[in-house]
């Protein structure tokens, strides 16, 4: 049964290997039925998304892992959709900062990473495409580290945890040349590195809402992040504005989770 909940965000740049690692995070996670037929790039759901290779909308997923539930949010890496990113990263605890093992950092890592920083939050470095011929991992992460003391980071920041990784080959290694089995490792370190989310259940419902989208059946929907108590089907619900005043009012028709990237209702 799952009691903890543990919110990420994937910062990436461009093709740097972020939604080809979740799609490996989900279907070892016991996500995916073994014999369920899932395409490749699973998040990347618009046409121009998969046409361009890039996440252009902020979309989440979840697994489930040890008795806890991780929720994935695949952010958005180009600076073109800023306002995108830093409504997400409201949505998170932690994150996954995926570089290219060859490439290095990238303008695009620098402008999410550093939002991401402003806000507290402390990242996990994965190294990714190590089975690349010409990687240069440790050339890398002395980048990384740069960036990080460039954008300011403190002391807690500075001191992330790194993995060695290929996403698309579907392992995780605490070491360059560790063992190349799974990516248990990183599924680990996120349950160890990343607290749980907490709020308070006997305070009135409120919810951050960072997503919305219209729904055929439904109208339009939200999603978001709870801040305190609990919701229940038909309970009266109102939007207010930052400075507390209220904007719209209406009734909770249907609530639902993600399961992988799919939606469950409860």
């Amino acid at each position: 049964m799952t009691n903890t909940f543990r919110n990420i965000t994937i910062i990436a740049h461009v093709d740097h290997g972020k939604t080809t690692l979740i799609d490996n995070l989900m279907k070892q996670s016991g996500t995916f039925r073994e014999n369920e037929n899932v395409e490749d790039r699973v998040m990347d759901s618009g046409e121009l998304e998969k046409e361009r290779g890039i996440t252009i909308l902020a979309k989440p997923t979840s697994i489930n892992w040890k008795n806890s539930r991780i929720n994935i949010i695949d952010t958005p890496g180009h600076r073109d959709f800023a306002a995108e990113v830093e409504r997400v990263l409201h949505m998170a605890d932690g994150a996954l900062l995926l570089i290219d093992s060859a490439e290095g950092v990238m303008p695009q890592t620098k402008f999410v990473l550093s939002k991401a920083l402003k806000q507290g939050l402390k990242p996990i470095v994965v190294i990714n495409k190590l089975d690349k011929p010409d990687q240069r991992a440790n050339e890398v992460l002395d980048e990384t580290f740069d960036l990080f003391v460039s954008l300011d980071a403190n002391e807690e920041q500075l001191d992330f945890p790194v993995l060695y990784a290929s996403g698309r080959s579907g392992w995780a290694s605490k070491e360059i040349n560790g063992p190349r089995e799974n990516l248990q490792p990183l599924l680990n370190l996120i349950i160890e590195h990343v607290k749980p989310s907490t709020f308070d259940k006997t305070k009135p419902f409120a919810m951050l809402s960072t997503l919305l989208y219209a729904d055929s059946f439904l109208g339009r929907s939200l999603v978001g992040r709870i801040a305190q108590g609990t919701a229940k089907a038909n309970q009266q619900i109102k939007a207010i504005n930052l400075s507390g005043e209220k904007v719209d009012e209406g009734r909770l028709t249907k609530i639902f989770r993600y399961e992988g990237t799919k939606k469950s209702s409860y």
